[in-house]
């Protein structure tokens, strides 16, 4: 087969229009809010606990994971809608719109005695519902002014930065905490750690919002009429991109679940060992990522064989973890769980970055969509599932993959671009083409 949505070559130069400078505000854009979410997530006992001080433990822990899942529900509602909106009224200015809301929704978290347990929970909903605007506007946007030839580097580019980002968050608390200490010591007073991160994490929005704003004006939407109406094979194509990334992240969420609940089935594997295997799921993953960017494999081989990859060493990698009888061979199965999740993920998004520009945006964001809502329901089931069947679990998580697989090798027409409608060029009146010409 040959590689995806070649017929993109055929754009004109015109296509060239996202600078440098352009490319790293947005990649930054998506670190940022990866990284609020990875630094926000362990305040929130902090938030809670004057609220509930008559309350025990377990109570606070269910209102943590209800904050969790409607985090996820702002992402699983706004994925879809923000993307469809920036189909016909412009990429940038939803971008913008969707972190100056992640700026307002974070700060009066400052006072959570003044709001209440009601606006907590409102805000959680809010700022995934903001975020939402980021997700799948970013790589739409970029995938809107990137010449096929160049689209896979970027889109590495783009995962790397949001597997970055999930790791530098945890860090930005012991950032807050040191500079908290130095605050104190050179007298400017006494600065709770926990709103230090708040408001870190609400000036890298500001400071994303004002970078985009400077450097991304809109295109016209006179732009996409020039492009053709998305044909059947289109929307087949749409939609089993779809399935297939819901049904990966439900995977994924279930295998780390699965990863922590070891720690109670197995005495012999502590928490110390439980966080190393995490880092090594990111690390992998962002290996991968960078695998992909430095070699430009999805230029070379169809994408269809490399979700296949992906989703055979993915398989292993759970068959690995349903068997193991030891850590070392629990280490290797996350290792190749890992690295056929991060082949698989790029991938699709990748493939989805060929779609019709007038339903690029709305692409984009019923993938993201699909993923929290993977996401979401892998997470239930995992945790009933492994109070079940403990450790075999594993292998039951590899059944949709395994049906993925097997919809890959029976249904190529599915992610085949063969009969895909040819793409009109565009003309240099676009705004973005016309400011930066030069590729970076």
């Amino acid at each position: 087969m040959s590689p995806p949505f070649r017929i993109e070559r055929q754009r004109s130069p015109a296509t060239l229009g996202l600078g440098a400078w352009q490319l790293a505000w947005l990649a930054a854009a998506v670190f940022v809010v990866s990284a609020g979410y990875g630094a926000l997530m362990p305040l929130l006992p902090a938030w809670l606990a004057p609220l509930m001080a008559a309350d025990g433990q377990a109570e606070v822990a269910r209102h943590i994971g209800l904050l969790s899942g409607l985090y996820a529900a702002g992402v699983l509602v706004g994925a879809p809608l923000w993307g469809r909106v920036s189909d016909g009224w412009g990429r940038g200015r939803i971008l913008v719109i969707g972190l100056v809301g992640y700026v307002a929704s974070l700060l009066p978290l400052l006072r959570p005695d003044w709001i209440g347990l009601a606006g907590i929970y409102g805000l959680r909903g809010a700022t995934g519902f903001f975020v939402a605007a980021v997700v799948p506007v970013v790589p739409a946007l970029v995938a809107e002014h990137t010449p096929q030839d160049q689209r896979a580097r970027r889109f590495a580019w783009l995962g790397a930065m949001s597997l970055l980002g999930f790791l530098f968050g945890p860090g930005l608390n012991a950032a807050a905490a040191q500079m908290s200490v130095a605050l104190a010591s050179i007298g400017a007073g006494a600065f709770d750690p926990t709103n230090l991160v708040i408001v870190m994490s609400a000036a890298l929005g500001a400071l994303m919002m004002l970078g985009l704003a400077a450097t991304l004006p809109d295109a016209t939407s006179a732009a996409l009429e020039e492009d053709v109406q998305p044909g059947p094979a289109d929307r087949r194509r749409t939609l089993a991109l779809w399935g297939l990334n819901g049904a990966v992240m439900f995977v994924l969420a279930g295998f780390e679940l699965g990863i922590v609940l070891q720690g109670q089935q197995h005495p012999t594997l502590s928490s110390r060992e439980i966080s190393l295997m995490f880092a090594e799921c990111s690390l992998v993953m962002l290996g991968v990522n960078a695998l992909l960017f430095f070699t430009g494999l999805l230029e070379r081989a169809a994408g269809r064989g490399v979700m296949a990859v992906g989703l055979m060493l993915a398989i292993a990698g759970l068959a690995m973890l349903a068997q193991h009888r030891s850590d070392a061979w629990m280490y290797i199965g996350v290792s190749f769980t890992a690295a056929g999740t991060g082949l698989v993920l790029p991938t699709i998004s990748y493939l989805a970055a060929g779609a019709s520009r007038r339903r690029l945006g709305a692409t984009m964001g019923g993938l993201a969509a699909a993923a929290g809502f993977g996401q979401t329901l892998g997470s239930a089931a995992a945790g009933w599932l492994f109070g079940a069947v403990a450790q075999i679990s594993f292998a039951w998580l590899a059944l949709p993959l395994l049906a993925t697989l097997g919809a890959l090798i029976a249904r190529p027409a599915w992610w085949s671009a063969e009969d895909a409608p040819p793409r009109m060029p565009r003309t240099p009146s676009d705004p973005l083409s016309a400011r930066h010409p030069q590729e970076p």
